[in-house]
């Protein structure tokens, strides 16, 4: 008679190493590649309604007031500073820039502006405005740095015009 020798069989190992190596490449491509979020955030002043002492209405507030079609530069003091029509359609951030350089030159101290946007005007547009006059690109000893403007930024409503108000009229007809 025979014996029927049964061998005993184990399970086969499960070989990870090539799955292994594939992680070892796979996570530091994926994290050098991934893109980070990155939000900033603006410290704004609102109006508080309440009334202004007499020493800070007499001191020079700068103003700028987006329109539909246009920019107005301003300041309590001497009124209209530069009015900057639309160019082609959209609003001209460049020349806004160079309004905002020739202030700061003239008065080097002022770092708070007042941005009154229109009923009308898009979020885009008020965010561009906001990094428009806060900051400029500048180059200083051959290295770009990110010069200063006006950062304390505060926001409030434009003042009602005839075209707007004939816009108004216009649109509801």
């Amino acid at each position: 008679m025979r014996r029927k020798h049964r061998r005993l069989q184990s399970e086969p190992d499960l070989d990870i190493t090539p799955f292994m190596n594939l992680m070892i490449v796979l996570v530091p491509v994926l994290l050098l590649n991934m893109v980070f979020a990155h939000t900033s955030v603006l410290e704004l002043n609102f109006p508080t309604g309440e009334s202004l002492a007499a020493e800070q209405t007499e001191e020079l507030q700068i103003q700028v007031v987006i329109h539909g079609d246009r920019f107005v530069v301003a300041d309590n003091q001497g009124g209209v500073i530069k009015a900057i029509a639309q160019n082609n359609g959209e609003y001209d951030f460049a020349v806004l820039k160079d309004v905002m350089k020739e202030l700061k030159s003239r008065v080097p101290e002022k770092r708070d502006i007042i941005i009154m946007p229109s009923q009308e005007t898009s979020y885009q547009v008020l965010v561009s405005v906001m990094d428009t006059v806060r900051s400029y690109d500048a180059v200083v000893a051959g290295n770009l740095v990110e010069a200063e403007l006006f950062p304390e930024i505060s926001l409030g409503d434009a003042p009602v015009t005839d075209t707007d108000e004939a816009q108004e009229a216009g649109g509801k007809s």
